[in-house]
């Protein structure tokens, strides 16, 4: 057994207990395999031991490889996690599945306008600052209900819920804060009659992961724990990724 797919072996029995002490069913938790900075060959391997949804930062690493891995793409899913600059929208609604870092309007309205039409809708969620932290993109708690309200109307997308970084060391009370900022978006979603599967709240990294679980998480973005550490000095590390 290669070593990625022990690792994943451990994420899955970490996200099982965590599981079974929130008693929530594991089926209920997504994992996102964060593959930026590894290797095309490392993401088959990952896909070789049953992982089947990986989450990428930046955008032109990530489409070339898609490209690599065209083999297996009908079976992958391609997560976007990164920032978005207005001039590589394109090149992301082109090719990923998803993506979970919108944090403006106009950003989401780019995407639905070049995501192509033979394609199935892009999948999105909102990115919300809960540690409020200048570094971080998301708009604020106070902003994510009307923006939702603004998403869900683009044609080519499917708003699918909310994600965070929360700040590290963040408390408990603070992801349960967000789960519960979700709820009451998802609720009034249904009540107004809004035709969307607004089921996604992504919170959890490597190091939070049991955490997240308990505060009611269903995608957790695992990096370093499946593939190990980066080996780039330049790891000063983007606030939109999953350690």
């Amino acid at each position: 057994m290669s070593a990625i797919a022990e690792n994943l072996l451990q994420v899955s029995s970490r996200i099982q207990r965590a599981c079974e002490i929130a008693k929530r069913d594991k089926k209920d938790v997504g994992l996102v395999a964060v593959s930026k900075k590894h290797s095309a060959e490392m993401v088959r391997a990952a896909y070789e031991a049953g992982q089947i949804a990986f989450g990428e930062n930046y955008v032109q690493e990530g489409v070339d490889k898609i490209a690599a891995l065209q083999d297996i793409r009908q079976q992958i899913t391609w997560h976007f996690i990164g920032p978005i600059q207005s001039n590589k929208t394109r090149f992301i609604a082109e090719s990923f599945d998803w993506v979970q870092s919108i944090n403006r309007l106009k950003i989401a309205q780019r995407l639905s306008e070049q995501r192509p039409l033979d394609l199935n809708n892009l999948n999105i969620c909102l990115q919300v600052n809960i540690s409020g932290e200048s570094s971080k993109n998301g708009v604020t708690p106070s902003e994510a209900l009307l923006t939702c309200m603004d998403l869900v109307k683009l044609p080519n997308l499917s708003l699918r819920g909310l994600m965070a970084i929360p700040e590290p060391g963040a408390s408990l009370q603070s992801m349960k804060e967000f789960h519960q900022l979700f709820i009451e978006i998802q609720k009034h979603l249904m009540k107004n009659q809004f035709r969307t599967q607004f089921d996604t709240l992504s919170i959890g990294m490597s190091d939070d992961l049991e955490q997240s679980i308990l505060a009611g998480s269903t995608m957790v973005r695992i990096g370093t724990a499946i593939f190990g550490a980066r080996n780039i000095e330049e790891d000063q590390e983007d606030l939109n990724t999953a350690q």
